[in-house]
């Protein structure tokens, strides 16, 4: 099969379905099946990477159940790994999602029947001079050329990835032995599955071939579509040149209408800095912000303190449970670099810390927008007798645990030292299987790996502060420490 039609297209927000007519899983049993694909990932903002794409062998063209972001439209949480998903997969990825045990985010992975992959190496290919390994970058905007093989009598799986101008590789990439017929079943459904997560990015298929029991027809790369062109177009030549006094007459009319439209919208507008727009993506709107919450309205307060109230909101545009918290004007000293961190931080995926999912300016008042916990934080459950008989120690330990892992993956584990510096019951919260998260990342800092932290202005929760953090400012990750110290002493006691 060379250049077939997509058959097939399912879009669902930021997933892509593409399948191809169907054939029988017979091509898999004893034969040797061959594809070649080219493709380009193309992002707006070369720092923020978000997922990828997958070719795939699937025995179904519905996918409804399944999630995009991380699970890449193929399957979903509960079912992850589940024999019965029947599908094989390549995976070209962006991100690094540490709950499906990913190593590194620019990857390549053979994934059977889950998104933890089978096997999986850094994206790149090896010289065939000299052997040595060469790194490629999937989210630069250059097309590459991807070959799969697979054998049916050796049951060997081959993958292989270079710049699309050069021969394919001798070595491949990645190989691993199995079986597919005994995944796959009828009828066999060949395509790709493609979702982007919250960025703005493209994922493009230039060109695609498939053959059986000989190699995949090679494609022109001469003849490959390019890619759609961003930007404005070019102006119109015959009107600079043939029409300059109708063109001059129209836009005087149509600048002084637009003056007198745009000062009124500006009264209720929202107003964007020049720093903001790098962070597109993470800024939510005054409308949806106002409109999740009914105007902030007292039924929606989830609760205050002493750096703002807390409310619940439901997102109009993707029915999504959110928590915003308004963050005082007191606690905000240096705007942009306080905002610079706080989307930072929202670049942070961990299944014990509350993700950040972005803000919202407007007027000098910010609020932080983060993932909705059903079952609030673990303060009600210490202090509030109606909550206290839910939690027994088993699950009071797992929770300490939780918070535990999240803070090692802070201090640790992330490519920077993220230091929280308001470690509390009060900032634990708890989601619907009751796992404890670390949340309120209104105070934490950023700082580089090895490297000096300076001093700043004391603040956190009296009882969690430590005494080298009281005397200097400088906070650390055994300053968090040692508030962890003293909430384990809060959960093991039950008194503040």
């Amino acid at each position: 099969m060379t250049e077939t039609p997509l058959q097939s297209i399912i879009n669902i927000g930021t997933w892509m379905l593409i399948l191809a007519p169907t054939y029988s899983t017979k091509i898999f049993t004893g034969r040797t099946v061959m594809t070649t694909y080219v493709i380009p990932f193309v992002h707006r903002a070369y720092f923020l990477h978000q997922h990828g794409l997958a070719f795939v062998v699937a025995p179904s063209k519905n996918f409804s159940d399944a999630l995009p972001n991380q699970y890449l439209g193929l399957t979903n949480t509960m079912k992850n790994s589940s024999p019965t998903n029947h599908f094989f997969a390549v995976e070209l990825d962006t991100a690094l999602t540490i709950e499906i045990q990913e190593t590194t985010a620019n990857h390549i992975g053979i994934d059977i029947n889950s998104l933890n992959s089978a096997k999986s190496y850094y994206a790149g290919y090896y010289d065939d001079r000299s052997g040595s390994f060469q790194n490629l970058s999937l989210s630069s905007g250059e097309a590459k050329q991807v070959q799969v093989e697979y054998n049916g009598e050796e049951k060997q799986i081959n993958v292989t990835i270079a710049p699309v101008e050069m021969e394919k590789p001798a070595r491949p990439l990645i190989s691993y032995t199995y079986d597919l017929s005994t995944v796959l079943q009828e009828p066999a459904y060949i395509g790709f599955s493609s979702s982007t997560g919250p960025v703005d990015s493209q994922h493009y298929v230039l060109g695609w071939s498939l053959n059986m029991n000989r190699p995949a027809s090679a494609l022109d790369i001469t003849k490959l579509p390019k890619l759609p062109r961003e930007g404005p177009k070019p102006r119109s030549t015959l009107l600079e040149t043939i029409l300059p006094i109708a063109t001059a007459t129209f836009i005087i009319v149509a600048g002084a209408i637009t003056i007198l439209l745009v000062n009124r919208k500006l009264r209720y507008s929202e107003l964007k800095e020049d720093w903001e727009v790098e962070f597109g993506p993470h800024r939510f709107s005054y409308k949806d912000s106002y409109h999740a919450t009914e105007g902030f309205k007292s039924k929606h307060l989830l609760g205050a303190g002493g750096f703002g109230k807390v409310y619940k909101g439901v997102l109009p545009s993707s029915k999504l449970d959110v928590a915003m918290k308004k963050v005082s004007r007191e606690s905000m000293q240096g705007m942009i670099e306080f905002i610079v961190e706080v989307v930072s931080i929202g670049h942070i995926r961990h299944g014990n810390l509350v993700q950040l999912l972005g803000y919202f300016m407007r007027k000098g008042e910010l609020l932080l927008v983060y993932e909705y916990m059903s079952n609030g934080s673990l303060h009600k459950y210490l202090y509030y007798d109606e909550y206290n008989t839910t939690l027994n120690w088993a699950r009071m330990f797992q929770i300490m645990k939780d918070i535990a892992t999240g803070l090692l993956y802070l201090h640790e584990k992330w490519e920077k030292v993220v230091v929280h510096r308001d470690i509390k019951a009060g900032n634990v919260l708890l989601d619907s299987k009751m796992n404890g998260r670390l949340g309120d990342f209104g105070l934490a800092r950023l700082y580089d790996h090895d490297t000096d932290l300076q001093a700043t202005h004391v603040v956190g929760t009296m009882g969690y502060l430590a005494p080298e953090f009281i005397r200097t400012g400088k906070a650390s990750p055994l300053t968090d420490m040692f508030a962890f110290g003293a909430f384990l002493l809060e959960v093991t006691c039950g008194q503040r």
